[in-house]
């Protein structure tokens, strides 16, 4: 016979310690477990997470503050409503938008694109999370080269109605970047590296390299009448 262990319950307020728990389960009652997983290296938010942020804003609010020692902003002179510049540009923050104003009807960019956004916000949660962060090819490589080619292509017929021209090609350049690894057998560092890229990277990828390069755009090559100039 196998020696009985003995435990003791007691209320504590260490959140660290080892905890242990215990299930008592009638000898009749079928029950499925998992076999318990290796521990993960996990740290608490709360003091090592929110120190380092702290520590991050400083260090940022410390740098620009310097920045501002040595350069004015760049404001412009009070508006003067009987003389308007042509164009009428938005803060840089907002020249993107802008841009998909010039691109889609006012109705597309200004309401349907961020409803979509926030319905995506919504539902995406529910769905299979990928926790750890698999590659995007790590799984069913097959089918996910099918939804996501699918997706990428409607979207680009789309971009090519409106001509979105400025969408359009970022969007397809990271498209042959992500499918890359799918189809060269052949591995490297860098493509390696492209590949434990995860759904939600490349997401956000397109998301960043498509805002800078239409606040890029709506900076430098707009002129008057929202046409297209070179900077030179």
């Amino acid at each position: 016979m196998t020696k009985k262990e003995e435990f003791e319950i007691e209320i504590s307020s260490d959140s660290k310690a080892a905890i242990q728990r215990l299930a008592i389960v009638p000898k009749k009652t079928p029950v499925k477990y998992e076999q318990e997983k290796p521990e993960e290296n996990l740290v608490m938010t709360f003091p090592n997470l929110i120190i380092r942020e702290i520590i991050c804003f400083q260090i940022v609010v410390i740098v620009l503050s310097i920045i501002s020692l040595f350069f004015n902003a760049p404001l412009e002179e009070l508006a003067n409503p009987q003389n308007t510049p042509n164009p009428a540009k938005a803060p840089w923050y907002f020249l993107g938008l802008q841009e998909l104003l010039h691109t889609f009807p006012p109705v597309v960019a200004g309401v349907l694109m961020p409803l979509l956004v926030v319905i995506a916000l919504i539902i995406i949660p529910y769905f299979d999370i990928n926790i750890k962060r698999a590659g995007l090819w790590n799984k069913n490589p097959e089918k996910t080269l099918l939804v996501f080619s699918s997706v990428v292509f409607v979207f680009l017929i789309i971009m090519f109605l409106f001509d979105a021209f400025s969408i359009l090609v970022p969007t397809l350049l990271i498209y042959i970047l992500a499918v890359s690894p799918y189809l060269i057998k052949k591995r490297n560092a860098f493509i390696n590296n492209i590949a434990s890229l995860s759904l939600a990277g490349w997401i956000m990828t397109w998301f960043v390299s498509v805002t800078v390069i239409l606040i890029i755009i709506g900076t430098y090559f707009r002129g008057p009448g929202w046409s297209w100039v070179w900077p030179w």
